[in-house]
């Protein structure tokens, strides 16, 4: 049964816009899955307290067969294409694609939780959600304009225009 997954993508090292943009790309290649589309680009601060760049943010939808887990293996392989390495959690990264949501899915595994930990909190996550999806309905969390409405502004800067595939009201 198809499922419509929400990735969320950054990066903070290198040329991120690019990197951003590539990944974008690959995702929409990704075996086993259908491009819906994707949210502007954005620039972020960090979560970490650490000296780092900031990061370029944005959020694709993927129409998949696939399970969570093996849609996971597909991100960490395109992850490792664009040569991420996993050191400290809060560590500046080529690339991260995280399964923010995957359908009505509510689950903790060892490998996985969705929907994704401390999405709520995050403006980086919510505000590209929102410009995909504005009437979305986050399973076990509700409405996603009540979440928006909570969360605090990090004071996120939208980049240039967004990608083709804009999903108002599905």
């Amino acid at each position: 049964m198809s499922q419509l997954a929400y990735v969320g993508v950054g990066s903070n090292l290198g040329d991120s816009v690019r990197t951003v943009t590539e990944a974008l790309a690959a995702l929409a290649c990704l075996s086993g899955c259908a491009w819906v589309g994707a949210s502007s680009l954005w620039y972020s601060k960090p979560l970490a307290d650490m000296p780092q760049p900031d990061y370029v943010n944005a959020v694709a939808a993927l129409e998949t067969d696939l399970h969570a887990e093996a849609l996971l293996d597909g991100l960490q392989a395109i992850e490792n294409q664009f040569g991420r390495t996993r050191g400290a959690h809060w560590a500046s990264r080529t690339l991260d694609l995280d399964i923010l949501l995957f359908g009505d899915t509510i689950s903790n595994s060892a490998r996985l939780t969705v929907p994704h930990p401390g999405l709520a909190e995050r403006d980086f996550v919510l505000v590209p959600l929102a410009e995909l999806n504005p009437a979305l309905i986050v399973p076990g969390l509700g409405a996603l304009q009540d979440l928006l409405a909570r969360c605090p502004q990090r004071g996120l800067q939208k980049i240039g225009k967004r990608p083709s595939g804009h999903m108002e009201g599905r």
